[in-house]
């Protein structure tokens, strides 16, 4: 058992998909476009990892571990793959976010019960993206009928390499996949991998010394304005936004176009019902939501940290940092929603009197809270 009681857990996102998918093209791409978080990486065939893209991450031998021969659900037992994770998460890799690429041919569901029953406190699950190629849906599904199976348990699907197919093949796929995704699941599609970072982790400014919530690039392209990234200069970043003089042609993707992004501040506590409420319906087009939630019912004082990934949910209690006011600060990301009816929907979790809550309001957080420290029994006197 683990005795190391970090300061914070690291989330776990399964990249998934058949071979040939795109799944490299997606991971070299989040490596190259991370901005300043560090990035551990779990390969199966270390073969097909660019080694140039390895080194955009840096520290290739320290932040990278290669599982060769078999999958991950199979060929390797779960106390190796602990023992993997137990060194990307250790304090001094200062790792912010791990990405699991799965073998082509690795079961999902194996995968996610082997993180879910991790015992290691500095890990947490971060959802399972699955990713899909467009030019060989049909066929991929003819050679692998759990294609299907596999869909129905990721979290987002990423819709790949659409550039290869017209408008009405790609729509007659949408519609294919939406009848065999779980309800609220997102689809994005995509070309060469190009997801926005943003959609599954922090991608922090390199200068970037405090907090979570750092979306200058995001905020400026809603707000048409860069004032606050313009103190980077010309970088990656910038690029993606078509705003680095020259003309958005330089080689680097446009990860941001069609994404909008919502913020909600909050000093008055919000009522865990309604806020359950909220998450369980929110849209398809709403693909990550992040930040923290104070709630303040009686035993619940802490701070709920916030992670969705498509349908994916998990809330992470901590204590408050000293000297930062207590308030829910969140930030919603998504395609085609509606902006400001989120942001009265989220205006009506308020709550007035959250010292009156008895502890069951709470039940429908604490089902999303990986490793809920009241469950445990107490160790021996020391353990803090």
């Amino acid at each position: 058992m683990n005795s190391r009681q970090p300061e914070r857990s690291v989330p776990v996102v399964v990249l998934a998909g058949f071979l040939g998918s795109g799944k490299t093209t997606v991971l070299n791409h989040l490596l190259g476009n991370r901005g300043g978080t560090r990035i551990g990486v779990v390969v199966n065939d270390f073969g097909s990892i660019e080694i140039d893209a390895m080194s955009v991450a840096g520290q290739v031998g320290d932040s990278m571990v290669s599982l060769g021969g078999g999958c991950l659900c199979c060929a390797v037992d779960g106390s190796e793959l602990d023992a993997y994770l137990e060194k990307l998460t250790a304090p001094a890799h200062r790792i912010d976010v791990i990405v699991i690429e799965a073998s082509g041919l690795a079961e999902p569901q194996e995968m996610i019960r082997m993180l879910m029953a991790n015992e290691n406190p500095a890990v947490r699950y971060g959802g399972m993206v699955h990713v899909v190629d467009a030019a060989e849906f049909d066929a991929t599904r003819e050679k692998h009928p759990e294609t299907d199976r596999h869909l129905a348990v990721a979290d987002l699907i990423v819709l790949n390499k659409t550039d290869r197919v017209d408008a009405a093949e790609r729509t007659r796929i949408e519609t294919e996949l939406g009848a065999h995704r779980a309800p609220g699941t997102p689809v994005i599609a995509t070309d060469h991998g190009r997801i926005d970072p943003e959609l599954l982790f922090d991608r922090r400014p390199w200068t970037e010394t405090r907090g979570q919530l750092s979306f200058e690039d995001l905020l400026a392209e809603a707000a048409g304005a860069g004032s606050d990234s313009d103190d980077h200069g010309h970088d990656h970043e910038a690029c993606e936004q078509g705003d680095c003089g020259h003309g958005g042609h330089c080689g680097h993707a446009h990860a941001h176009a069609g994404y909008e992004s919502v913020e909600f501040t909050s000093d008055r506590a919000l009522s865990p019902r309604r806020l359950i409420d909220f998450l369980d319906r929110r849209p398809a087009g709403l693909y990550r939501i992040k930040g923290f939630v104070r709630f303040d019912v009686p035993g619940h004082e802490e701070r709920y940290e916030i992670h969705a990934v498509g349908r994916f949910l998990s809330f992470d209690p901590g204590p408050w940092p000293r000297g930062e006011p207590r308030r829910t600060q969140l930030v919603l990301i998504g395609s085609g929603i509606d902006g400001p009816g989120l942001l009265r929907e989220l205006e009506e979790c308020r709550e007035e009197a959250p010292q009156d809550a008895g502890p069951e309001s709470m039940w429908g957080v604490l089902r999303y809270v990986p490793r809920d420290p009241r469950a445990e029994p107490e160790g021996p006197a020391g353990d803090g």
